[in-house]
């Protein structure tokens, strides 16, 4: 278990402020999921601590993303992290933070030879500079960045791009206005939204995706795939996401033959009693039980 506490992917939620998924990993633990996941066997391996957040909005040279630079060195100092838990033979399941995170996962592979990708996610996150002129936040451009779309500083960190092969990638979760997934499902080896999740499309989606992803893969989670109904404490809740029930699903089948699993963007300054969190707890705590069990 990998504390990533890091916001340096998210626009600000009002001009001068600092976004709450950063404080993610500890309020997590304090609705229980290290000691759950603990008692399942799992080790407490740490803290990655990012550079200091800035809204740079006004000062941001064209070209750049919000937070460049300390972005760019978290991200490699968690594939360090990442890597000696590989070299350990554990699994690593790193808790975000933002899903700015997959950068690092990516890096990571591509210093081994590369592993596959299952992306779960309320939105494709695959804006990027030749399809939007608003690139700015990797935390809704990482999915494009991870299999070599984006900006050279950003997608090419060490010369290492494409971290993630497209006919390897899978995304499953989008909403059906996402003004992306008609890209994503001509350049990724498979695509699936939300309602087809659903409405009973499940066993078939994850089945599909694992075909795409090969033998290992990485297994990125954004609980905003979760409708807001049942999670809203998310930096973007769109109406139309899967329930409890079915994320459990989902990350029960992805999880055991999974190289490792990051789960991103739950923001406890939306959950001010911690109910939110302790749903999230259960829902992780149940699907990740035999988290690398056969990886």
């Amino acid at each position: 278990m990998l504390s990533a506490p890091t916001n340096l992917g998210l626009r600000p939620p009002q001009r001068g402020s600092v976004p709450g998924a950063a404080k993610a990993p500890e309020a997590l633990r304090e609705a229980g999921l290290f000691s759950r996941l603990a008692w399942l066997g799992a080790r407490d391996g740490g803290v990655i601590l990012p550079g200091r957040y800035v809204d740079d909005d006004d000062t941001r040279a064209p070209g750049r993303v919000r937070n460049q630079d300390p972005l760019i060195d978290h991200t490699r100092r968690l594939a360090g992290r990442i890597e000696d838990a590989w070299s350990s033979g554990s699994t690593p399941l790193v808790i975000g933070g933002d899903c700015s995170v997959l950068l690092a996962a990516g890096v990571a592979s591509a210093r081994r030879g590369r592993i596959g990708l299952i992306h779960v996610d309320g939105h494709t996150d695959f804006r990027h500079p030749g399809n939007s002129a608003e690139c700015a936040s990797v935390a809704g451009e990482d999915l494009a960045a991870a299999v070599g779309l984006h900006w050279p500083a950003i997608a090419d960190i060490d010369g290492l791009a494409p971290y993630f092969e497209p006919v390897r990638t899978s995304h499953l979760g989008h909403r059906d206005d996402d003004e992306h997934a008609a890209e994503a499902r001509a350049l990724l080896g498979y695509v699936v939204s939300a309602s087809e999740l659903a409405s009973g499309g499940l066993a078939a989606a994850t089945s599909a995706a694992l075909e795409v992803a090969g033998t290992s893969y990485w297994v990125q989670i954004d609980v905003d795939v979760l409708d807001p109904s049942v999670m809203p404490a998310v930096d973007s809740p769109d109406p139309g996401g899967i329930d409890a029930a079915q994320l459990t699903e989902l990350i029960s089948v992805l999880a055991p033959r999974a190289a490792g699993i990051s789960i991103t963007v739950f923001d406890p300054d939306l959950d001010p009693d911690g109910s939110y969190a302790r749903l999230l707890v259960d829902i992780l705590a149940r699907g990740l039980s035999a988290a690398g069990s056969r990886s």
